[in-house]
C-alpha cells in the first residue's frame, strides 16, 4: 500500500508512478509493538537504576537514550498510520511514545509536523525539518540536539488552522513538563529528574536529528513535487549494521516513497521494486559518502554479488579510472565561456600526457545528479598545462555550473586524455596545415595549431575560424597573440555571421565554397582539421574527399556526433564477447543494435564520448567475427586493417562478436 502525498498549490501534471509494494497495514504490526514493550522495559529499569544507584550515572543515560530513541520509531510509523488499519490504536501508540520523546506537543500536533515534513521535503521554511538538513556543518552539533525547537516554531505560525482539541492538549503537555521540572528544582531533586530523563532525551534527541534527518536530506535540493524519488536517499552497503542500528531508516527513500509501509517493511519494499525505482534515478549514496546513480549502484551490486550489503562501500568511480583534480584557474574568455585550468600533480603527469586534440570527461555530482561531459583540451601539448574550455549552453547544467559557480580551489573528477581528432607531429616537417573551426570547435585545434607551430619550425598553419561576431569569439586574444609570434607561419581567417562591420567576403557561416575561395588550390594542403556542427564537418569532409584529398589527410571532430545512421537491411541478433579493463563477459546483442548500445545497455562502462564515429574513444579491437560501421570520421585505413572499429557504428554481420578494449 502506498500514499501518495500531494500539494495543494502543485501543477496538475502527475509526477513519476510509484511502484505499488505489495504491502498493506495489518491489523496490528507486532514488530512495533515489540519495540515499543522492550523500550519502555529497558526505560523503566535504567529509571529504577538510577533512583537505587545500581548503575553508573552514565550507563543508566545511555541507556534510557537508547529507549527514547528507539521509541521514535513508534512514535513515526504511528504518524503515518502504520502500527495497525485501527485509527485508534495508532493514535494510543503515538500518545505513549511521545510522552518518551518530547512531551512539549501533542501526539496529533506531532503529527501534523511530520507530514507537512514529508509535503515540503526540502522546501526551505515549509520544511520543518529543513533545520537540519540544511544547516552549515559547524552548526549541526548546535541543532541536532534542539531538533523540537522548529517543531514549536511550526506549530505556532500554523495554530490558527489547528483543532482546538489539539492544541489545548499541546498546551497541558507543556505545562505540565515545565511545572515538573519547576517542582524537581524547587525539592532538590533536579539532577535526579535530569539523570532519568532531560540528559537522556537530549541524547535521543541529538541522535535521531542526525540518523532519521540529516543523513537521509543533507545536500539534497530536490523537493518532494519536484523528483520525489531525490528528496531523499537510501545508504548502501553494510546493511547488516545500518539496518537495525538505524531501524531501517537506511532506506528512508522507501520510507518518502510509500508513508504507510511499517518500518521493517522498508527493505522488501526496495528489493521488490528496486529495478523499477532504478529506473527513475533515484538518490543513492554509500555508507561513507559516496553519491552513486542508478548505473554505478548496479555495478556495485554486481561487482560484489552477495557481499555488497555487507561491504561498508566499494564502489565504482564515476566512468571508470577518473582523478581528481584542483582547478588552478577559471579565466574568462567571452561573456559565455570561460577557460579552466587543473593543477596536475606530479604523479598523474604521465596519466594526463596528452596529443594534440584529444579530450577528457568531467565527471561531476551537481544538485543529487551525476553528469558527464567531454571537454577537448586547448593547450599545446609541449606545455605543462591541461586546460579546456567550457560554452554555457542554454540549459545546460554543467556548462551552467562552470561559467557561474566554479571558482579556483573546487575539484573536479576527470578521466584520462583519450580521442583520435590529431595526427603525429614531425619536427623535420615542412608542412602547411589548415584548419576549419566554428565556435567552441575552436578548442581541439588550438591544441593542435599550438602544438604544430612548436613542434615543426618550419611548418604554417592556416585558420578559418567562424563565429557570429568579435565578442562572441572564443580565445580571439590568444590567436592574435600567436599570430604576433610566428613570424608569418600562422594566418587566422575570422568568418563572422552577425557582424554587419566585418568585410562582405568574409560575413556568413563557412561552408566548402567559402574555404575554396579562400585557399585557392587545396592540392597545396598536407594535413586537414575541422571541427564544428556535425553539418558542416560532414560536408566538407565529402568535398575534400570528391575533389581527391585522400581521407587519411583529413581529421574531423564533431562535438555533437553525426546522425546515427538507420540500422542497414539483414540486421542480425546475436551475441558480444567484450575485455575490458582486464574483465571479460558476453551479453546479448538485439537485432540492429551497435556493440556499444549492447554493452551500455547491459550496464557495460564502456568508453564512449561523441556517439557519431568522430572522436576515436569507443575505438576496440575485434578478436572474433565481424562487423560492419556505419560512420568513421576517426579511424584511419590502416587502423581498420589492423582491426580496429568504433565500437559505437559497429554492427555485427555475424551471429558472435568479440572485441577488446585493452589491445
Amino acid at each position: 500500500m502506498s500514499l501518495a502525498l500531494q500539494h495543494p498549490g502543485a501543477p496538475a501534471a502527475a509526477p513519476p508512478p510509484v511502484p505499488d509494494t505489495g504491502e498493506q497495514i495489518p491489523a496490528l504490526c507486532w514488530p512495533t509493538v515489540a519495540i515499543f514493550v522492550g523500550a519502555v522495559a529497558v526505560f523503566a529499569a535504567s529509571t529504577w537504576a538510577a533512583l537505587t544507584s545500581r548503575l553508573p550515572a552514565v550507563l543508566t543515560i545511555a541507556l534510557s537514550a537508547a529507549a527514547i530513541f528507539v521509541l521514535f520509531t513508534v512514535l513515526h510509523d504511528a504518524s503515518h498510520y502504520s502500527i495497525s488499519r485501527h485509527r485508534w490504536v495508532n493514535v494510543a501508540f503515538g500518545r505513549a511514545a511521545m510522552f518518551f520523546v518530547s512531551p512539549l506537543i501533542s501526539f496529533k500536533s506531532f503529527a501534523f509536523i511530520h507530514i507537512e515534513h514529508h509535503r515540503n521535503t526540502n522546501d526551505g521554511d515549509n520544511d520543518p525539518d529543513h533545520f537540519v538538513s540544511a544547516a552549515p556543518y559547524w552548526q549541526l552539533p548546535l541543532r541536532f540536539p534542539l531538533m523540537d525547537v522548529p517543531y514549536l516554531r511550526f506549530l505556532i505560525r500554523n495554530i490558527g488552522t489547528r483543532p482546538c482539541a489539539e492544541i489545548a492538549e499541546t498546551a497541558v503537555l507543556m505545562s505540565g513538563t515545565v511545572a515538573a521540572i519547576a517542582v524537581t528544582a524547587g525539592t532538590g531533586h533536579m539532577w535526579m529528574l535530569a539523570l532519568v530523563y532531560l540528559i537522556p532525551e537530549r541524547v535521543a534527541m541529538f541522535v535521531l536529528a542526525w540518523w532519521f534527518d540529516w543523513l537521509p536530506h543533507h545536500g539534497l535540493t530536490e523537493t518532494h513535487r519536484g523528483n520525489r524519488y531525490r528528496a531523499t536517499r537510501n545508504r548502501v552497503g553494510a546493511e547488516w549494521i545500518l539496518t537495525p542500528l538505524l531501524l531501517s531508516q537506511n532506506y528512508h527513500l522507501v520510507h518518502h516513497l510509500h508513508p504507510s509501509v511499517p518500518f521493517h517493511r522498508y527493505v522488501a519494499a526496495w528489493r521488490r521494486n528496486e529495478a523499477a525505482y532504478l529506473d527513475h534515478d533515484p538518490a543513492l549514496i554509500t555508507v561513507f559518502g559516496q553519491q552513486l546513480d542508478a548505473d554505478e549502484y548496479r555495478t556495485w551490486k554486481q561487482s560484489n554479488g552477495r557481499l555488497a550489503r555487507v561491504l561498508p562501500v566499494h564502489a565504482p568511480r564515476a566512468g571508470g579510472d577518473t582523478h581528481r583534480l584542483t582547478v588552478r584557474s577559471v579565466d574568462r574568455l567571452t561573456p559565455d565561456s570561460v577557460k579552466i585550468t587543473f593543477d596536475v600533480p606530479s604523479h598523474l603527469r604521465d596519466t594526463f600526457g596528452f596529443r594534440p586534440g584529444q579530450h577528457v570527461t568531467v565527471h561531476h555530482r551537481l544538485a543529487g545528479q551525476h553528469l558527464r561531459r567531454n571537454y577537448s583540451i586547448c593547450t599545446s601539448a609541449l606545455s605543462a598545462e591541461l586546460a579546456i574550455a567550457i560554452r554555457r549552453i542554454p540549459g545546460g547544467q554543467f556548462s551552467t555550473f562552470a561559467n557561474d559557480d566554479l571558482r579556483a580551489g573546487d575539484t573536479l573528477e576527470l578521466g584520462a586524455p583519450t580521442g583520435s581528432f590529431g595526427a603525429a607531429l614531425d619536427p623535420n616537417a615542412r608542412h602547411h596545415h589548415v584548419a576549419v573551426a566554428a565556435g567552441s570547435g575552436i578548442t581541439p585545434v588550438l591544441s593542435v595549431l599550438q602544438s604544430t607551430l612548436d613542434a615543426e619550425p618550419d611548418s604554417r598553419f592556416t585558420l578559418i575560424y567562424g563565429n557570429r561576431t568579435a565578442e562572441t569569439t572564443m580565445f580571439a586574444a590568444e590567436l592574435d597573440d600567436l599570430q604576433a609570434r610566428s613570424q608569418g607561419r600562422l594566418r587566422v581567417i575570422h568568418v563572422r555571421s552577425a557582424d554587419p562591420d566585418h568585410p562582405a567576403q568574409l560575413r556568413g557561416r563557412i561552408d566548402p565554397d567559402l574555404v575554396h575561395r579562400l585557399l585557392g588550390d587545396t592540392d597545396a594542403v598536407d594535413r586537414w582539421f575541422c571541427c564544428g556542427p556535425a553539418e558542416l564537418v560532414k560536408s566538407l569532409r565529402s568535398n575534400l574527399i570528391e575533389d581527391g584529398v585522400p581521407a587519411a589527410r583529413i581529421h574531423v571532430e564533431l562535438f555533437r556526433g553525426a546522425a546515427p545512421a538507420p540500422p542497414r537491411d539483414g540486421a542480425i541478433a546475436g551475441e558480444v564477447a567484450v575485455t575490458l579493463r582486464g574483465n571479460a563477459r558476453t551479453v546479448a546483442l538485439d537485432a540492429g543494435e551497435t556493440i556499444l548500445e549492447a554493452l551500455l545497455r547491459n550496464k557495460i562502462d564502456a568508453p564512449y564520448a561523441c556517439l557519431g564515429g568522430a572522436c576515436g574513444t569507443c575505438t576496440a579491437v575485434i578478436t572474433a567475427g565481424a562487423v560492419t560501421m556505419d560512420q568513421n570520421y576517426a579511424l584511419s585505413a590502416e587502423d581498420v586493417r589492423a582491426g580496429r572499429v568504433l565500437t559505437c557504428q559497429s554492427r555485427p554481420v555475424t551471429p558472435s562478436v568479440g572485441v577488446d578494449y585493452d589491445a
